[in-house]
């Protein structure tokens, strides 16, 4: 979806005037004749996402009036991507207290169609970016997010381990990284126990994996003192729930149930292409939640890479279980800033639904350079307590801890966070950690919003890592 970004265009060019609600009327009064006999006819009123195709005297398209409502939120401009027909276009005047580089990226978002299973959906629209628009940067992160939505909206017969295994690869040779994998009982070897549990009831073909990848950071900015930063994403290719099996309604979106690692992945390439003044590594444990004779059971009892050992109380909560064993071993690699993403609990939508991913950190100035990044990219994340009043919810009878909470705490997404927070790098020579119970995913279909994948948090994300470390 980078494509429809253009630096300059080849042929006409249709003026976009983005209007506020109140601006509307002399909006029209200054549109060609005829205008407002189209937006009375249409009830164009400058309202959000409302858009007026004003016709030359010829008949053909000569510009577009495109409604803010009272304005501020750069990313309405998804909206109107995805009402305007084929054609290239350019916004007249960049809204105040916005960017070009913000319409830019909102435009690609919006943009994005899934077509891998059907044939040519038509020309889109295009637009040429302002003149103090980065192009190279919204095209990084368009293309990062477009890959994240691409991964998660592919089935999971089409996305399994390996296929997350070979895009980390072609992802580390464009960036000069190196990729490492485990796979299948190699994971026992290395000491990845729950991980390779988790896994282990899938077809060989399908067998659990843990990736990492490495980057060593560019080679013109710095050496090894360059701090690191981790990210660490579920990557569950499918959730069928195990033995405590999903209801139909609940098991028909699983596919989605890798968008940790979707999103992590994207992240990552954001960072490298960017080039940014970090070490990288990205740390993927990759599994099919399968059912079979070797499937892990209610009530068993597994080792993980901590050393601590976890009662399996539902085995429909296994992403905490291959997240421990990768945040440990994020841990041991002693980084600046350690960042988890998973699709984890159902509890977060009811708390905050599909549009609001929670993130969970103690560390309140984190919290803050989060937040203020979020709002910046108009890409919306909510911080949740990690209440230490629930903890003793994943108390055990017969082991460390256990994944399921006790029914009284109720609080799934806190008490999920809580549980990874045991195995998050921590000490002396780790910097803070984070945790984002990301949904991933549109429910409904909206304009610029199709129902399927999306990328959520990443570009905040971004913006905070680059602020951060810049």
């Amino acid at each position: 979806m980078s494509d429809v970004i253009l630096d300059a265009a080849e042929g006409p060019v249709i003026p976009v005037h983005a209007v506020l609600e109140r601006e509307t009327g002399p909006a029209l009064d200054a549109a060609p004749a005829g205008a407002k006999a189209y937006a009375a006819i249409t009830e164009f009123k400058g309202k959000a996402g409302q858009v007026l195709l004003v016709p030359g005297s010829d008949g053909a398209l000569a510009s577009v009036l495109f409604g803010l409502g009272e304005g501020g939120d750069p990313m309405a401009f998804r909206t109107l991507a995805a009402k305007l027909p084929a054609g290239t276009y350019k916004i007249a005047r960049t809204p105040e207290g916005m960017t070009a580089g913000q319409i830019a990226v909102a435009f690609a978002l919006g943009s994005y169609k899934y077509d891998r299973y059907k044939t040519h959906l038509g020309e889109r629209a295009r637009l040429v970016a302002g003149e103090d628009a980065d192009l190279a940067e919204i095209r990084q992160v368009a293309h990062a997010c477009a890959l994240a939505r691409d991964m998660v909206n592919t089935p999971a017969n089409d996305m399994g381990p390996l296929q997350i295994e070979t895009i980390a690869r072609e992802i580390a040779e464009q960036y000069g990284a190196k990729l490492t994998v485990i796979t299948g009982e190699g994971l026992l070897e290395a000491n990845y126990p729950a991980v390779h549990a988790v896994g282990r009831a899938a077809d060989p073909a399908r067998a659990p994996r843990m990736i990492e990848l490495t980057w060593e950071g560019p080679r013109d900015r710095g050496g090894k003192d360059r701090p690191l930063v981790c990210l660490v994403g579920k990557g569950v290719v499918f959730d069928t729930g195990g033995l405590d099996i999903k209801p139909s309604a609940g098991m028909r979106q699983m596919k989605k149930d890798m968008g940790g690692a979707a999103h992590a992945l994207a992240l990552g390439r954001m960072i490298m292409a960017a080039k940014l003044p970090v070490r990288l590594t990205v740390l993927t444990p990759v599994v099919e939640n399968a059912i079979s004779g070797d499937a892990m059971r209610p009530g068993d009892v597994l080792a993980s890479r901590k050393g601590l050992s976890i009662e399996v109380g539902n085995t429909d909560a296994e992403g905490r279980l291959i997240l421990a064993d990768a945040l440990t071993r994020a841990g041991e690699l002693e980084p600046a800033l350690t960042i988890d993403l998973a699709t984890l609990t159902g509890a977060a939508r009811v708390a905050l639904g599909p549009q609001l991913p929670p993130f969970y950190t103690d560390d309140d100035e984190l919290a803050g350079q989060i937040a203020a990044a979020a709002k910046a990219e108009s890409d919306p994340v909510w911080r949740m307590p990690l209440w230490k009043g629930y903890a003793d919810a994943l108390d055990s009878d017969v082991a460390e801890i256990k994944n399921d909470p006790d029914a009284w705490a109720q609080a799934g997404s806190v008490t999920a966070a809580l549980f990874l927070q045991r195995f998050a790098p921590s000490g002396p020579k780790c910097g803070p950690w984070v945790h984002l119970d990301i949904f991933a995913w549109n429910p409904r279909n909206r304009p610029g919003h199709p129902a399927g994948a999306e990328a959520q948090a990443i570009r905040g994300l971004y913006r905070m890592i680059r602020d951060r470390f810049a």
